[in-house]
């Protein structure tokens, strides 16, 4: 054996004494689902989104069992099967469709994982499965979302919900503003949640953009999305129907527990403000936003740079 495979050996050994242990706290609330949808988040779920993880024994050789570690992490941070019962409603119908969001663009399971754990990967009938099942799961929704056609509800929205009137305001301290209409929009996006999503961006996003001034973004940058459900006309065209949220992104170094960003979300006719603690977005936004976008400084929908 060499000298560099001695010093190999040793390096390898010595990284398994800093190995991170991954603890299961106890399941608290798990989510109660039919069956055959239980099995398949078991099999390509459980593992970083529940306190009933189960490692394969090369998870725990270093460094992958500091990547594991890690990914568990932000995994029962953006969702935990096992607290799943503490949610509201909305909130699991919310997450129901970001999972089926994630499966259909094939970002969920995290290819990295699903290539070391094969048995992890989605057919097409598990995902018929989970398809079926987040289309069928309907909450009760406020009378007046009922009874308001799509177009007199949007409206409603922009021309009454912003008044004096409406006084929203997120717990983190972001106000809701309708200046956005006046922004550039940057990109738009279609989810298989049947959404339509515009996003506009204010003058110091839409130059950060053209920079590619991601790491980190500029202070004074604002994101806003619109969001509506996607209609079809009798002519087969797709536009906008009832008005479901805006979401906004606000880069601002006090936010430094969710990378600069603060996060709102004003929802329905009335523009609900999300969240009940200014902290909320330390789980329910920014783990996701971490974990697959990194890339473009935590913000999604950005449009790529084309070189001539």
């Amino acid at each position: 054996m060499s000298i560099f495979s001695v010093f190999a050996l040793f390096v390898f050994l010595g990284a398994q004494l800093t190995g991170t242990k991954i603890e299961n706290p106890p399941v608290t609330a798990k989510i109660d689902a039919p069956i055959d949808v239980l099995s398949v988040l078991k099999k390509s779920c459980f593992n970083c989104h529940s306190n009933e993880t189960e490692l394969s024994w090369f998870d725990h050789l270093a460094p992958i069992s500091w990547r594991v570690s890690a990914d568990v992490k932000r995994g029962r941070e953006v969702m935990n099967f096992s607290e799943w019962e503490n949610l509201s409603e909305a909130e699991k119908k919310g997450k129901l469709w970001g999972i089926l969001n994630m499966i259909k663009a094939g970002k969920m399971p995290l290819p990295l994982y699903a290539r070391f754990h094969p048995s992890a990967r989605l057919d097409i009938s598990e995902i018929e499965t989970i398809t079926d099942y987040v289309r069928s799961y309907d909450i009760n929704q406020p009378n007046l979302s009922k009874k308001i056609a799509a177009d007199s509800e949007y409206d409603y929205w922009r021309n009454e919900a912003i008044g004096t009137k409406f006084d929203r305001t997120s717990p983190n301290g972001i106000h809701y503003s309708d200046e956005f209409k006046h922004w550039k929009v940057i990109s738009m996006a279609n989810l298989y949640d049947n959404s339509m999503r515009v996003i506009f961006g204010n003058d110091i996003a839409v130059k950060a953009i053209e920079r590619e001034e991601f790491h980190p973004w500029p202070e004074g940058a604002r994101v806003v999305k619109a969001v509506w459900e996607q209609i079809e006309d009798k002519y087969g065209e797709f536009r906008p129907g009832k008005f479901i949220n805006v979401q906004l992104m606000v880069k601002d170094n006090k936010y430094s527990n969710t990378e600069g960003w603060g996060f709102a979300k004003f929802s329905g006719v009335d523009l609900v403000p999300t969240g009940k603690l200014a902290n909320f977005a330390s789980k329910s936004c920014i783990s996701c936003h971490r974990q697959l976008a990194e890339e473009t400084g935590f913000l999604f929908n950005v449009p790529p740079k084309i070189n001539p």
